[in-house]
């Protein structure tokens, strides 16, 4: 029996049609030795909150900072009496591990969440997450599925949280060996940037954060790649300022796209913000993170413009000053790992899954994102995977070159 879907269907009443539109505001704050007495940011940002106070504080830290600032618990101690008025600090501050291994340990979510729980914190409390961009994913996803949400202030202490991960609506840990397979969009409270942090960082965190600079440039905005560009000395050596402009502008680079690209909760196929993404992604566990997160996006930000110069779509010149400028600023843009099982597409350690597992991550079709130029990009939904052969080819020759 032929059976006519069009047909009006007796037995079921007219759906009913709802929309549902929630604006989300948050703040991105600049300043220096945030918890100093003098500095009343903090307080501030929470002041801004025009309910009874004070306001209960939980802080998670990571434990890579303390090295550096042995003193920092109890300075945020110190700060928290000081501005008792405004905030009181609910339990003892969580030191944990640092780094991507923060976010392959699923107890530590449940480790952080039951601290919120025994600390009676509620929805209009606040959970300080001060640390790198993996434990700011971390304590992000804790903090949006307690209560289903708990106000979040982030404090990013490296330069690639502070330009990118830390200042955007994502959360998340990784899971079944693939990365933040388990997550939130959650948009935080606010995010306070403190520029002290970013002195005590080794040369490799304070250039890995550039690369995500340098992504954004290349998709958006031509003139900020012209200004990494031309302050690759500079930068290299560690000159503040130039660091600072860096961030700043990438940071509100990121900011506008969420705001104003049409989708900050990725509900379509589009991820232009995860250009060179693909490959750095599957790099990092192919690596067993060995390579930082900006490594990676390097290296994935070269393959993707180098598969872009060889499908004709960018300049030679173009090409070649994006690979200088990468390999200028100190990155690697080859690793063996690239070029590993490539032929065996359904082994896990192919490169090329992560294009599956890159797709699969947001539904719908493969979307890339490659470049026609210097700040202009654009989006294709199939590859050439013996261009991407080549390509990878191409970047091992340019490691011997130069």
């Amino acid at each position: 029996m032929i059976v006519d879907i069009k047909q009006k269907n007796k037995f079921n009443l007219q759906p009913i049609h709802q929309r549902v539109s929630v604006s989300f505001n948050y703040e991105v704050y600049f300043t220096q030795n945030l918890f100093e007495l003098k500095n009343p940011t903090l307080a501030q940002v929470i002041t801004a909150d025009a309910e009874t106070k004070p306001k209960k504080i939980f802080a998670v830290v990571d434990a890579g900072i303390l090295k550096y600032q042995p003193e920092l618990v109890k300075q945020l101690v110190a700060y928290t009496k000081f501005y008792a008025e405004v905030l009181a600090i609910a339990a003892e501050p969580m030191i944990i591990s640092g780094g991507e291994a923060a976010k392959n340990d699923r107890n530590l979510v449940d480790q952080i969440q039951q601290q919120i729980e025994a600390a009676g914190l509620c929805r209009h409390s606040y959970i300080l997450a001060i640390g790198g961009g993996a434990v700011l994913d971390l304590v992000g996803y804790a903090a949006a599925t307690a209560h289903r949400g708990i106000r979040l202030i982030r404090v990013p202490t490296t330069v690639l949280a502070q330009n990118d991960s830390g200042v955007g609506v994502k959360n998340g840990i990784n899971a079944f060996g693939k990365k933040n397979f388990l997550g939130t969009f959650a948009p935080p409270y606010a995010v306070i940037n403190d520029s002290a942090f970013l002195t005590t960082l080794d040369d490799r965190d304070w250039r890995s954060g550039i690369a995500e600079a340098i992504k954004v440039a290349l998709i958006k905005d031509a003139s900020f790649f012209d200004f990494i560009h031309r302050h690759t000395p500079a930068l290299v050596c560690r000159d503040m300022d130039s660091m600072q402009q860096v961030i700043y502008r990438c940071a509100q680079l990121h900011l506008e796209h969420i705001a104003n690209g049409g989708d900050p909760f990725e509900m379509g196929s589009s991820r232009p913000l995860d250009f060179g993404h693909w490959a750095a992604h599957k790099l990092e566990h192919l690596t067993n993170y060995r390579l930082r997160h900006g490594e990676a996006v390097a290296i994935g930000i070269a393959l993707d413009s180098t598969y872009s110069f060889l499908a004709g779509l960018l300049d030679c010149s173009d090409w070649q000053r994006i690979l200088k400028t990468l390999s200028a600023l100190g990155f690697t843009l080859y690793v063996p790992e690239l070029a590993q099982k490539l032929s065996q597409l359904e082994d896990p350690d192919c490169l090329f899954r992560g294009l599956t597992e890159f797709r699969e991550h947001l539904g719908g079709e493969l979307t890339l994102t490659l470049l026609q130029g210097i700040g202009k990009r654009i989006e294709v939904h199939e590859v050439d995977l013996f261009l991407y052969k080549q390509a990878i080819s191409l970047l091992q020759e340019f490691r011997v070159k130069f």
